[in-house]
């Protein structure tokens, strides 16, 4: 047992110290900061009193500028908006040589139909035409409404928001607020499933093929068990991963609690999770480690099969294609989480850790069919590991030119001569 132990320190120490796992978690932590300080940033680049564009108007009707020019100024103050004393073709080389960034030609034609017209270098600036057909129909509604004689009292009444109550039958049914919560959160923590999976398994079915590759596997396997060995390289990049998945969690809080506020108001409040429960958290890491035990152990013995570094990514191309089939799911269920398609695959062994957690965080469910897709996950992982560590023990010494599925058989026959 002290052999299993010193195996997986080894693994722990030897990668916590390698130049991409720190880059990776350097740059991580960094890319962190910059999501939870996103609007700090944005601050950083503005100047409030900086105009952002000069706009040219050329008013046809002789009646529009002012009340134009009004709108303009309570929708984006950074415009700064002049009334055209030129003709287009002058104002065509205004904005050639830089001058201006655009003009706009107002008209209104019968029935006080408003027409606009937006002349710019180019059409890669979204901004600035949406801000003007903002500005278009409230003059639009301005004239409209002092024709109808509506006043402002009437108007607001006729154009606020139509209030709809949703209620839910459901007993103990999740409240929108609740949901939305749960969205985000959900949808933050499959990335960090999915990118962790693949990740680390990759790693693992890595490490076990450069050690065979090198022919120290040979030297290992004659002091240590082919299964202790195999469960030292699991364990020990888990809690590879697990240091990593701390550290960002600790910097991002950091970070998040510091401008919960303005980020709440930039995601509409979606990020306070106030109101989601506990259970929630708890399912996600029960979820994330399970999926991780499921994966890495598969990881390990297809890593096994192999002979060359260079094989790796081919052999374990279809566990990762299953990683992705679940993502691609479980972004699918975010909007229909009661779908049969969702329910059904939820309790796939392969697809569990993703999207019986996107239930979970989404739904209200009995606790006989968490306690099942958990006892089917629990399952597959001992099953995969006791047929994993046969295939282990053999792969570790099994030696081709290609690697196959083929080479399955073959391996389970040197176990049983061993």
């Amino acid at each position: 047992m002290n052999k299993f132990w010193l195996i997986l320190g080894q693994t722990y120490l030897n990668k916590i110290k390698t130049k991409s796992f720190i880059i990776t978690t350097v740059i991580t932590l960094l890319l962190m900061l910059g999501v939870t300080n996103i609007d700090r940033i944005f601050q950083a680049f503005e100047n409030e009193d900086e105009v952002k564009s000069k706009i040219a108007v050329i008013d046809e009707s002789g009646k529009l500028f002012s009340l134009f020019n009004e709108n303009m100024s309570e929708l984006d103050k950074k415009i700064q908006i002049e009334k055209a004393k030129e003709n287009e073709s002058e104002l065509d080389n205004r904005v050639l040589d830089g001058d201006i960034d655009g003009y706009v030609i107002l008209s209104s034609a019968g029935n006080e139909i408003i027409r606009g017209t937006y002349k710019s270098m180019s059409m890669t600036e979204t901004d600035i035409p949406y801000t003007i057909e903002q500005a278009l129909q409230q003059v639009k509604i301005k004239i409209g409404s002092e024709k109808l004689n509506l006043n402002s009292a009437q108007l607001d009444q006729l154009f606020s928001p139509v209030s709809l109550n949703k209620v839910a039958l459901e007993e103990n049914a999740k409240s929108e607020e609740e949901l939305n919560q749960a969205r985000v959160l959900v949808y933050i923590l499959l990335f960090i499933i999915y990118f962790s999976v693949i990740f680390y398994a990759s790693m693992i079915a890595m490490e076990v093929a450069t050690e065979k590759s090198s022919r120290v596997m040979e030297i290992l396997i004659s002091s240590v068990s082919p299964v202790q060995h195999m469960f030292a390289k699991i364990l020990g990049i888990g809690l590879l991963s697990l240091t990593q998945l701390v550290l960002i969690l600790i910097v991002t809080f950091g970070s998040l609690k510091a401008n919960l506020s303005n980020l709440q108001n930039m995601a509409g409040g979606f990020l306070g999770f106030s109101d989601l429960p506990a259970s929630t958290f708890i399912y996600a890491g029960i979820f994330f480690l399970l999926g991780y035990f499921l994966f890495a152990t598969l990881a390990a013995f297809l890593g096994s099969l192999v002979s060359r570094i260079e094989d790796v990514n081919q052999m374990i191309t279809p566990m990762t294609l299953l990683i992705v089939a679940a993502f691609m799911i479980a972004m699918f269920g975010l909007g229909n989480p009661e779908a049969p398609f969702i329910t059904i695959t939820s309790y796939i062994p392969f697809f569990t850790p993703m999207i019986m957690f996107l239930r979970v965080g989404l739904l209200n469910l009995p606790f006989w069919e968490i306690a099942l897709s958990i006892g089917i996950l629990l399952g597959t992982i001992i099953l995969l590991a006791v047929i994993g560590a046969r295939i282990y023990k053999g792969g570790v010494l099994f030696y081709g030119k290609t690697p196959s599925w083929k080479d399955v058989k073959k391996v389970l026959e040197l176990t049983k001569k061993d």
